[in-house]
């Protein structure tokens, strides 16, 4: 064993929790960079509000990559990547390092009492609200970079110029929001990852559909439940990230949402979802088998 691996073993075997973060870290990264292109087109459908007549739509999945390409290029596919890679650093590491800890913390404590359900959705919702808080600012950004053409009243260079508008023009509070419903959509992963650790020992009980097959089931089943039963929050969030002209249509969540159902109806709660799906779901498999690839190579590396 080499220098470098010896140094890797010895570190993960004093600091147990970045495991979790170093795997988080790296499946974030790999998840990021294929499905960047469906996250622009469903955060183009997520922002269009009540279309006036003779206006320029998006349209579907395919029609809105194809607007794209032909007036944007490849870039504009690509628009948002840079704070995408850097959100999701952060946030898949802050997310399976608190996930993994909390799980371990409170599965102890409730271990044999027939609760251990309670444990995988409160450590899901834990996770989700200190990553999402902590990492809102970047979101914002993609968003904003996702949605950025000729029309928009905001033109950022790169993530640093960025954060220096936001901060000169639209202060503190600039660089959280859409934070209200993203704490909301901690229900996603409440619905997501307990249902994910069910699917994944029952796959696991099944010769067929053990190891790595399992994973990716559960991952892509827990996925699309989640994703179909709290998606409007995504909608309103990406509302709210987007407003920069004063006076705001939307000036919070229930008014944001009693607008989107007077001027578009429930559909409006949906746009983009189909996308969303083609995007989230192949994703999240890809993220968390990468996640349980890691971790496992890890703790091989540990205990060699």
């Amino acid at each position: 064993m080499d220098y470098t691996s010896t140094w890797l073993k010895r570190f993960i075997q004093t600091h147990e929790n970045l495991k979790h973060a170093i795997a988080g870290a790296g499946a974030g990264i790999a998840s990021s960079i294929v499905v960047v292109p469906l996250d622009v087109v469903k955060t183009r459908l997520q922002n269009q509000g009540k279309v006036k007549p003779g206006a320029l739509v998006y349209r579907g999945t395919a029609g809105t990559l194809s607007r794209i390409w032909n007036e944007e290029g490849i870039r504009g596919l690509y628009r948002g990547l840079g704070p995408t890679i850097f959100g999701y650093l952060p946030t898949w590491a802050i997310y399976f390092t608190a996930y993994d800890y909390c799980k371990a913390h409170w599965g102890r404590k409730y271990e044999g009492t027939g609760h251990e359900w309670l444990v995988h959705i409160f450590s899901a919702m834990t996770a989700g609200a200190t990553s999402t808080s902590l990492t809102n600012p970047l979101w914002v950004i993609k968003t904003r970079f996702m949605t950025q053409n000729d029309k928009t009243p905001y033109r950022y260079n790169n993530t640093i110029h960025a954060f220096q508008t936001i901060a000169k023009e639209e202060g503190i509070r600039g660089f959280y929001k859409g934070l209200g419903p993203s704490l909301i959509g901690v229900s996603h992963v409440a619905v997501q990852f307990p249902l994910y650790e069910k699917l994944k020992a029952w796959f696991a009980q099944h010769e067929s559909t053990s190891g790595n097959t399992g994973i990716l089931l559960a991952s892509s089943l827990s996925k699309m439940a989640a994703s179909t039963a709290t998606y409007p929050h995504e909608v309103i969030r990406t509302r709210l990230q987007n407003q920069t002209v004063q006076p705001h249509k939307y000036k919070g969540i229930l008014h944001a949402a009693k607008i989107i159902l007077h001027e578009e109806g429930y559909r409006g709660f949906y746009k983009g979802m189909p996308t969303n799906l083609l995007r989230t779901v192949p994703s999240s498999a890809l993220t968390i088998l990468t996640y349980e690839v890691i971790v496992h190579r890890l703790d091989v590396l540990k205990n060699s």
